[in-house]
Order: C-alpha cells, then structure tokens, then sequence
C-alpha cells in the first residue's frame, strides 16, 4: 500500500526531530552542556575585539570594532561549525539506516539544522547582551542580513553534504577538509577588511564566498562600510551550484551509502 505525500510527512517530521534531540544529547553531554555553546562565542569576540581595537582603535572603516569582529566571527564560525561537525553526522547515524524511515540524508538535515539553532540563539543572545550594555551598533538593512545568513547556512549545509558522501567513501577526506577548512578563518575577511589589502590582491580573495557574505553583512548593518568588490549575485550563483552538486552526488551514491 503506497503512502500518502501527508503521512510521509508527518513520518519525516518525526524521524528528523528524533535525530534532533539524539543529535543534541551527542553534542552537549558535558557538564557545560549548551551553556558552553553560548559562552564561548561571547569571550572569544570580545577577545578578538580587543585584538583588533589595539591595531584600528575603537572603529574599522566606519563600523565600530565590537560589530566588526562580531559580523565576522558569527559568520565563519556558522559555515565552519557546520562543515566540522555535519558530514560526520552521515556515518554517526549508520545503524539507523536499518530503519526504513531514516535516510541518509534526513542525519545530515538534522545535523545542519541543529548548528543553525544553536549559531541562530548565540545570536539572540548577543542581541540582548548589545542591549542591555548598551554597545553602539546598528541595522539599516535587517532583510539582506536574514538572507545572507540564510545563504550561509545553505551554503555550509551543500558542502557538509558533498564532504558526507565522500567522506563515506574515502575516510581520508576528512583530514583533507579539516586542511582546508583551517585557512577560511584568515582569508574570509574575519579579522580585516577588504579595504584593508589593495585592490589589485582583491581576486585573490573574492573567489571565497564567505568574504562576500561577511563584508555585505557588514554593509547591511552600516551602509556607510560600502560593498565594494563584493556582490549578492555571486552568493546565489555559488549557492546554487553547490547545491545542485551536492543533490546531485547525494542522489547518484545514497544507496550505496546504505551498503557499506
């Protein structure tokens, strides 16, 4: 008897919220539990501010240093959270494949959707805490912020996928990817500007999605930052392409995922 596209619904809505909460009790069985989560970001940006004021003073090119590092910080911190911990979430999950609801790919939804709530409450957070010290920030644009974070996070969950199934046919690519992955915190343009380097090193650096993400981050919030060099358009288009090789490589291998 062939099921309804409702009562696969509701079937997936449970087996993802199953993995929701196995995946939270795995991530924060420690005594911090998701105290630490939420701690940590808050010292580590107020650490990196005050690195930074010490080389700027109190503003980055308009935007005060507080909200400069934080923009930046949130969104490498997303995107490498989210490749660090979701591709192994694939294998993690492999002796549930044996029931007939879960598959493959509702592990990796669940592990990205997890990072994205917590990043999304770390967040929350240090909105309370802006307001409540009364820290100078602003938000002129909060629409093209929400979609930025929103391609971030989409971003993040396509290459996680693409690291999964090679992951689950090579181990080895995970040393490979945390290599890689390394590097994205000094040429994402976390701790400096784009209109720190000289334009004509500018290309080395704007092949990476995540400079153009966190620098119109900051435009959004500070118009008066500028959005030179960076572009919206090459978000999507970079996007897009992940995603549908990511789908793609996913729909070719899942079931030979499910065999090994």
């Amino acid at each position: 008897m062939e099921l309804s596209f409702k009562t696969q619904l509701r079937g997936w809505r449970t087996v993802i919220f199953a993995l929701f909460l196995r995946e939270l009790q795995s991530k924060f069985n420690d005594k911090l539990g998701l105290g630490w989560a939420f701690v940590e970001p808050f010292v580590f940006i107020f650490a990196m501010s005050f690195a930074r004021s010490l080389i700027s003073g109190n503003d980055v090119h308009s935007v005060p240093v507080f909200a400069f590092m934080m923009i930046g910080l949130i969104g490498v911190r997303t995107f490498l959270g989210c490749i660090g911990s979701v591709p192994n979430s694939l294998k993690a999950n492999k002796p549930l494949y044996a029931f007939r609801q879960v598959q493959p790919i509702a592990s990796v939804l669940t592990a990205a959707f997890t990072e994205f709530v917590v990043k999304f409450g770390v967040i929350v957070l240090i909105a309370i805490a802006i307001y409540v010290l009364n820290l100078d920030f602003e938000l002129k644009d909060p629409m093209l912020l929400i979609v930025l974070y929103f391609l971030l996070w989409t971003l993040a969950l396509a290459i996680s996928l693409i690291f999964a199934v090679l992951i689950a046919f090579v181990p080895e690519v995970n040393k490979i990817k945390s290599m890689l992955s390394r590097p994205l915190f000094f040429i994402s343009c976390t701790f400096f500007s784009l209109q720190d380097i000289p334009e004509k090193f500018w290309p080395w650096l704007v092949w990476n999605p995540l400079v153009h993400i966190i620098e119109l981050a900051r435009y959004a919030c500070y118009p008066s930052y500028g959005n030179k060099g960076v572009s919206l358009e090459f978000i999507f288009e970079v996007t897009g392409v992940c995603l549908f090789l990511a789908l793609s490589l996913y729909h070719i291998s899942w079931k030979k995922i499910l065999s090994r």
